[in-house]
């Protein structure tokens, strides 16, 4: 089994969310909270603002941590083929400079303030989901019941 340790942010702001599209080397485009794997001896506090800045262009502070989930993606659903675990820290993140531009030599084409009401007309991660349920409902466990998906990906 793969593992991964992510930590992603969730901007919200005057009723919108800031989305990254991500664009994989391989397969379909989605869009998906800004955020991603944290690294070697990296805080996850730290990870999130990193990634914030490298993806969308901007600065970022945390606000308060939202929540961990933590899922087991079936080998027949996960990119490489393998059974993988993927364990998620969300953030409440608030914006607090720079400017939206695509990611330098990455995967993230764009980043955009998305209304709330028009993020379930997208094809997304369910990372989206799973970030917006821990942000409008403040689960005192940290914890929201399983979004069902497909894998990562849900439409």
């Amino acid at each position: 089994m793969s593992f991964r340790l992510a930590a992603y942010a969730v901007c919200i702001e005057d009723g919108r969310v800031l989305l990254a599209r991500h664009v994989p080397p391989k397969g379909e485009t989605n869009w998906t909270l800004p955020g991603g794997r944290v690294e070697h001896a990296e805080d996850p506090f730290d990870a999130v603002i990193r990634e914030v800045a490298e993806e969308t262009g901007c600065d970022a502070v945390v606000e308060r941590l939202l929540g961990v989930d933590s899922r087991v993606i079936p080998a027949a659903a996960a990119r490489a083929g393998v059974e993988h675990q993927n364990v998620g820290i969300f953030y409440q993140v608030r914006i607090t400079g720079g400017q939206l531009r695509p990611e330098p030599n990455g995967e993230t084409a764009e980043s955009v303030w998305t209304p709330i009401p028009d993020v379930a007309c997208l094809r997304r991660s369910s990372l989206v989901d799973i970030g917006l349920a821990l942000a409008q409902t403040l689960p005192a466990t940290g914890h929201v019941a399983p979004v069902p998906e497909g894998g990562l990906i849900q439409h």
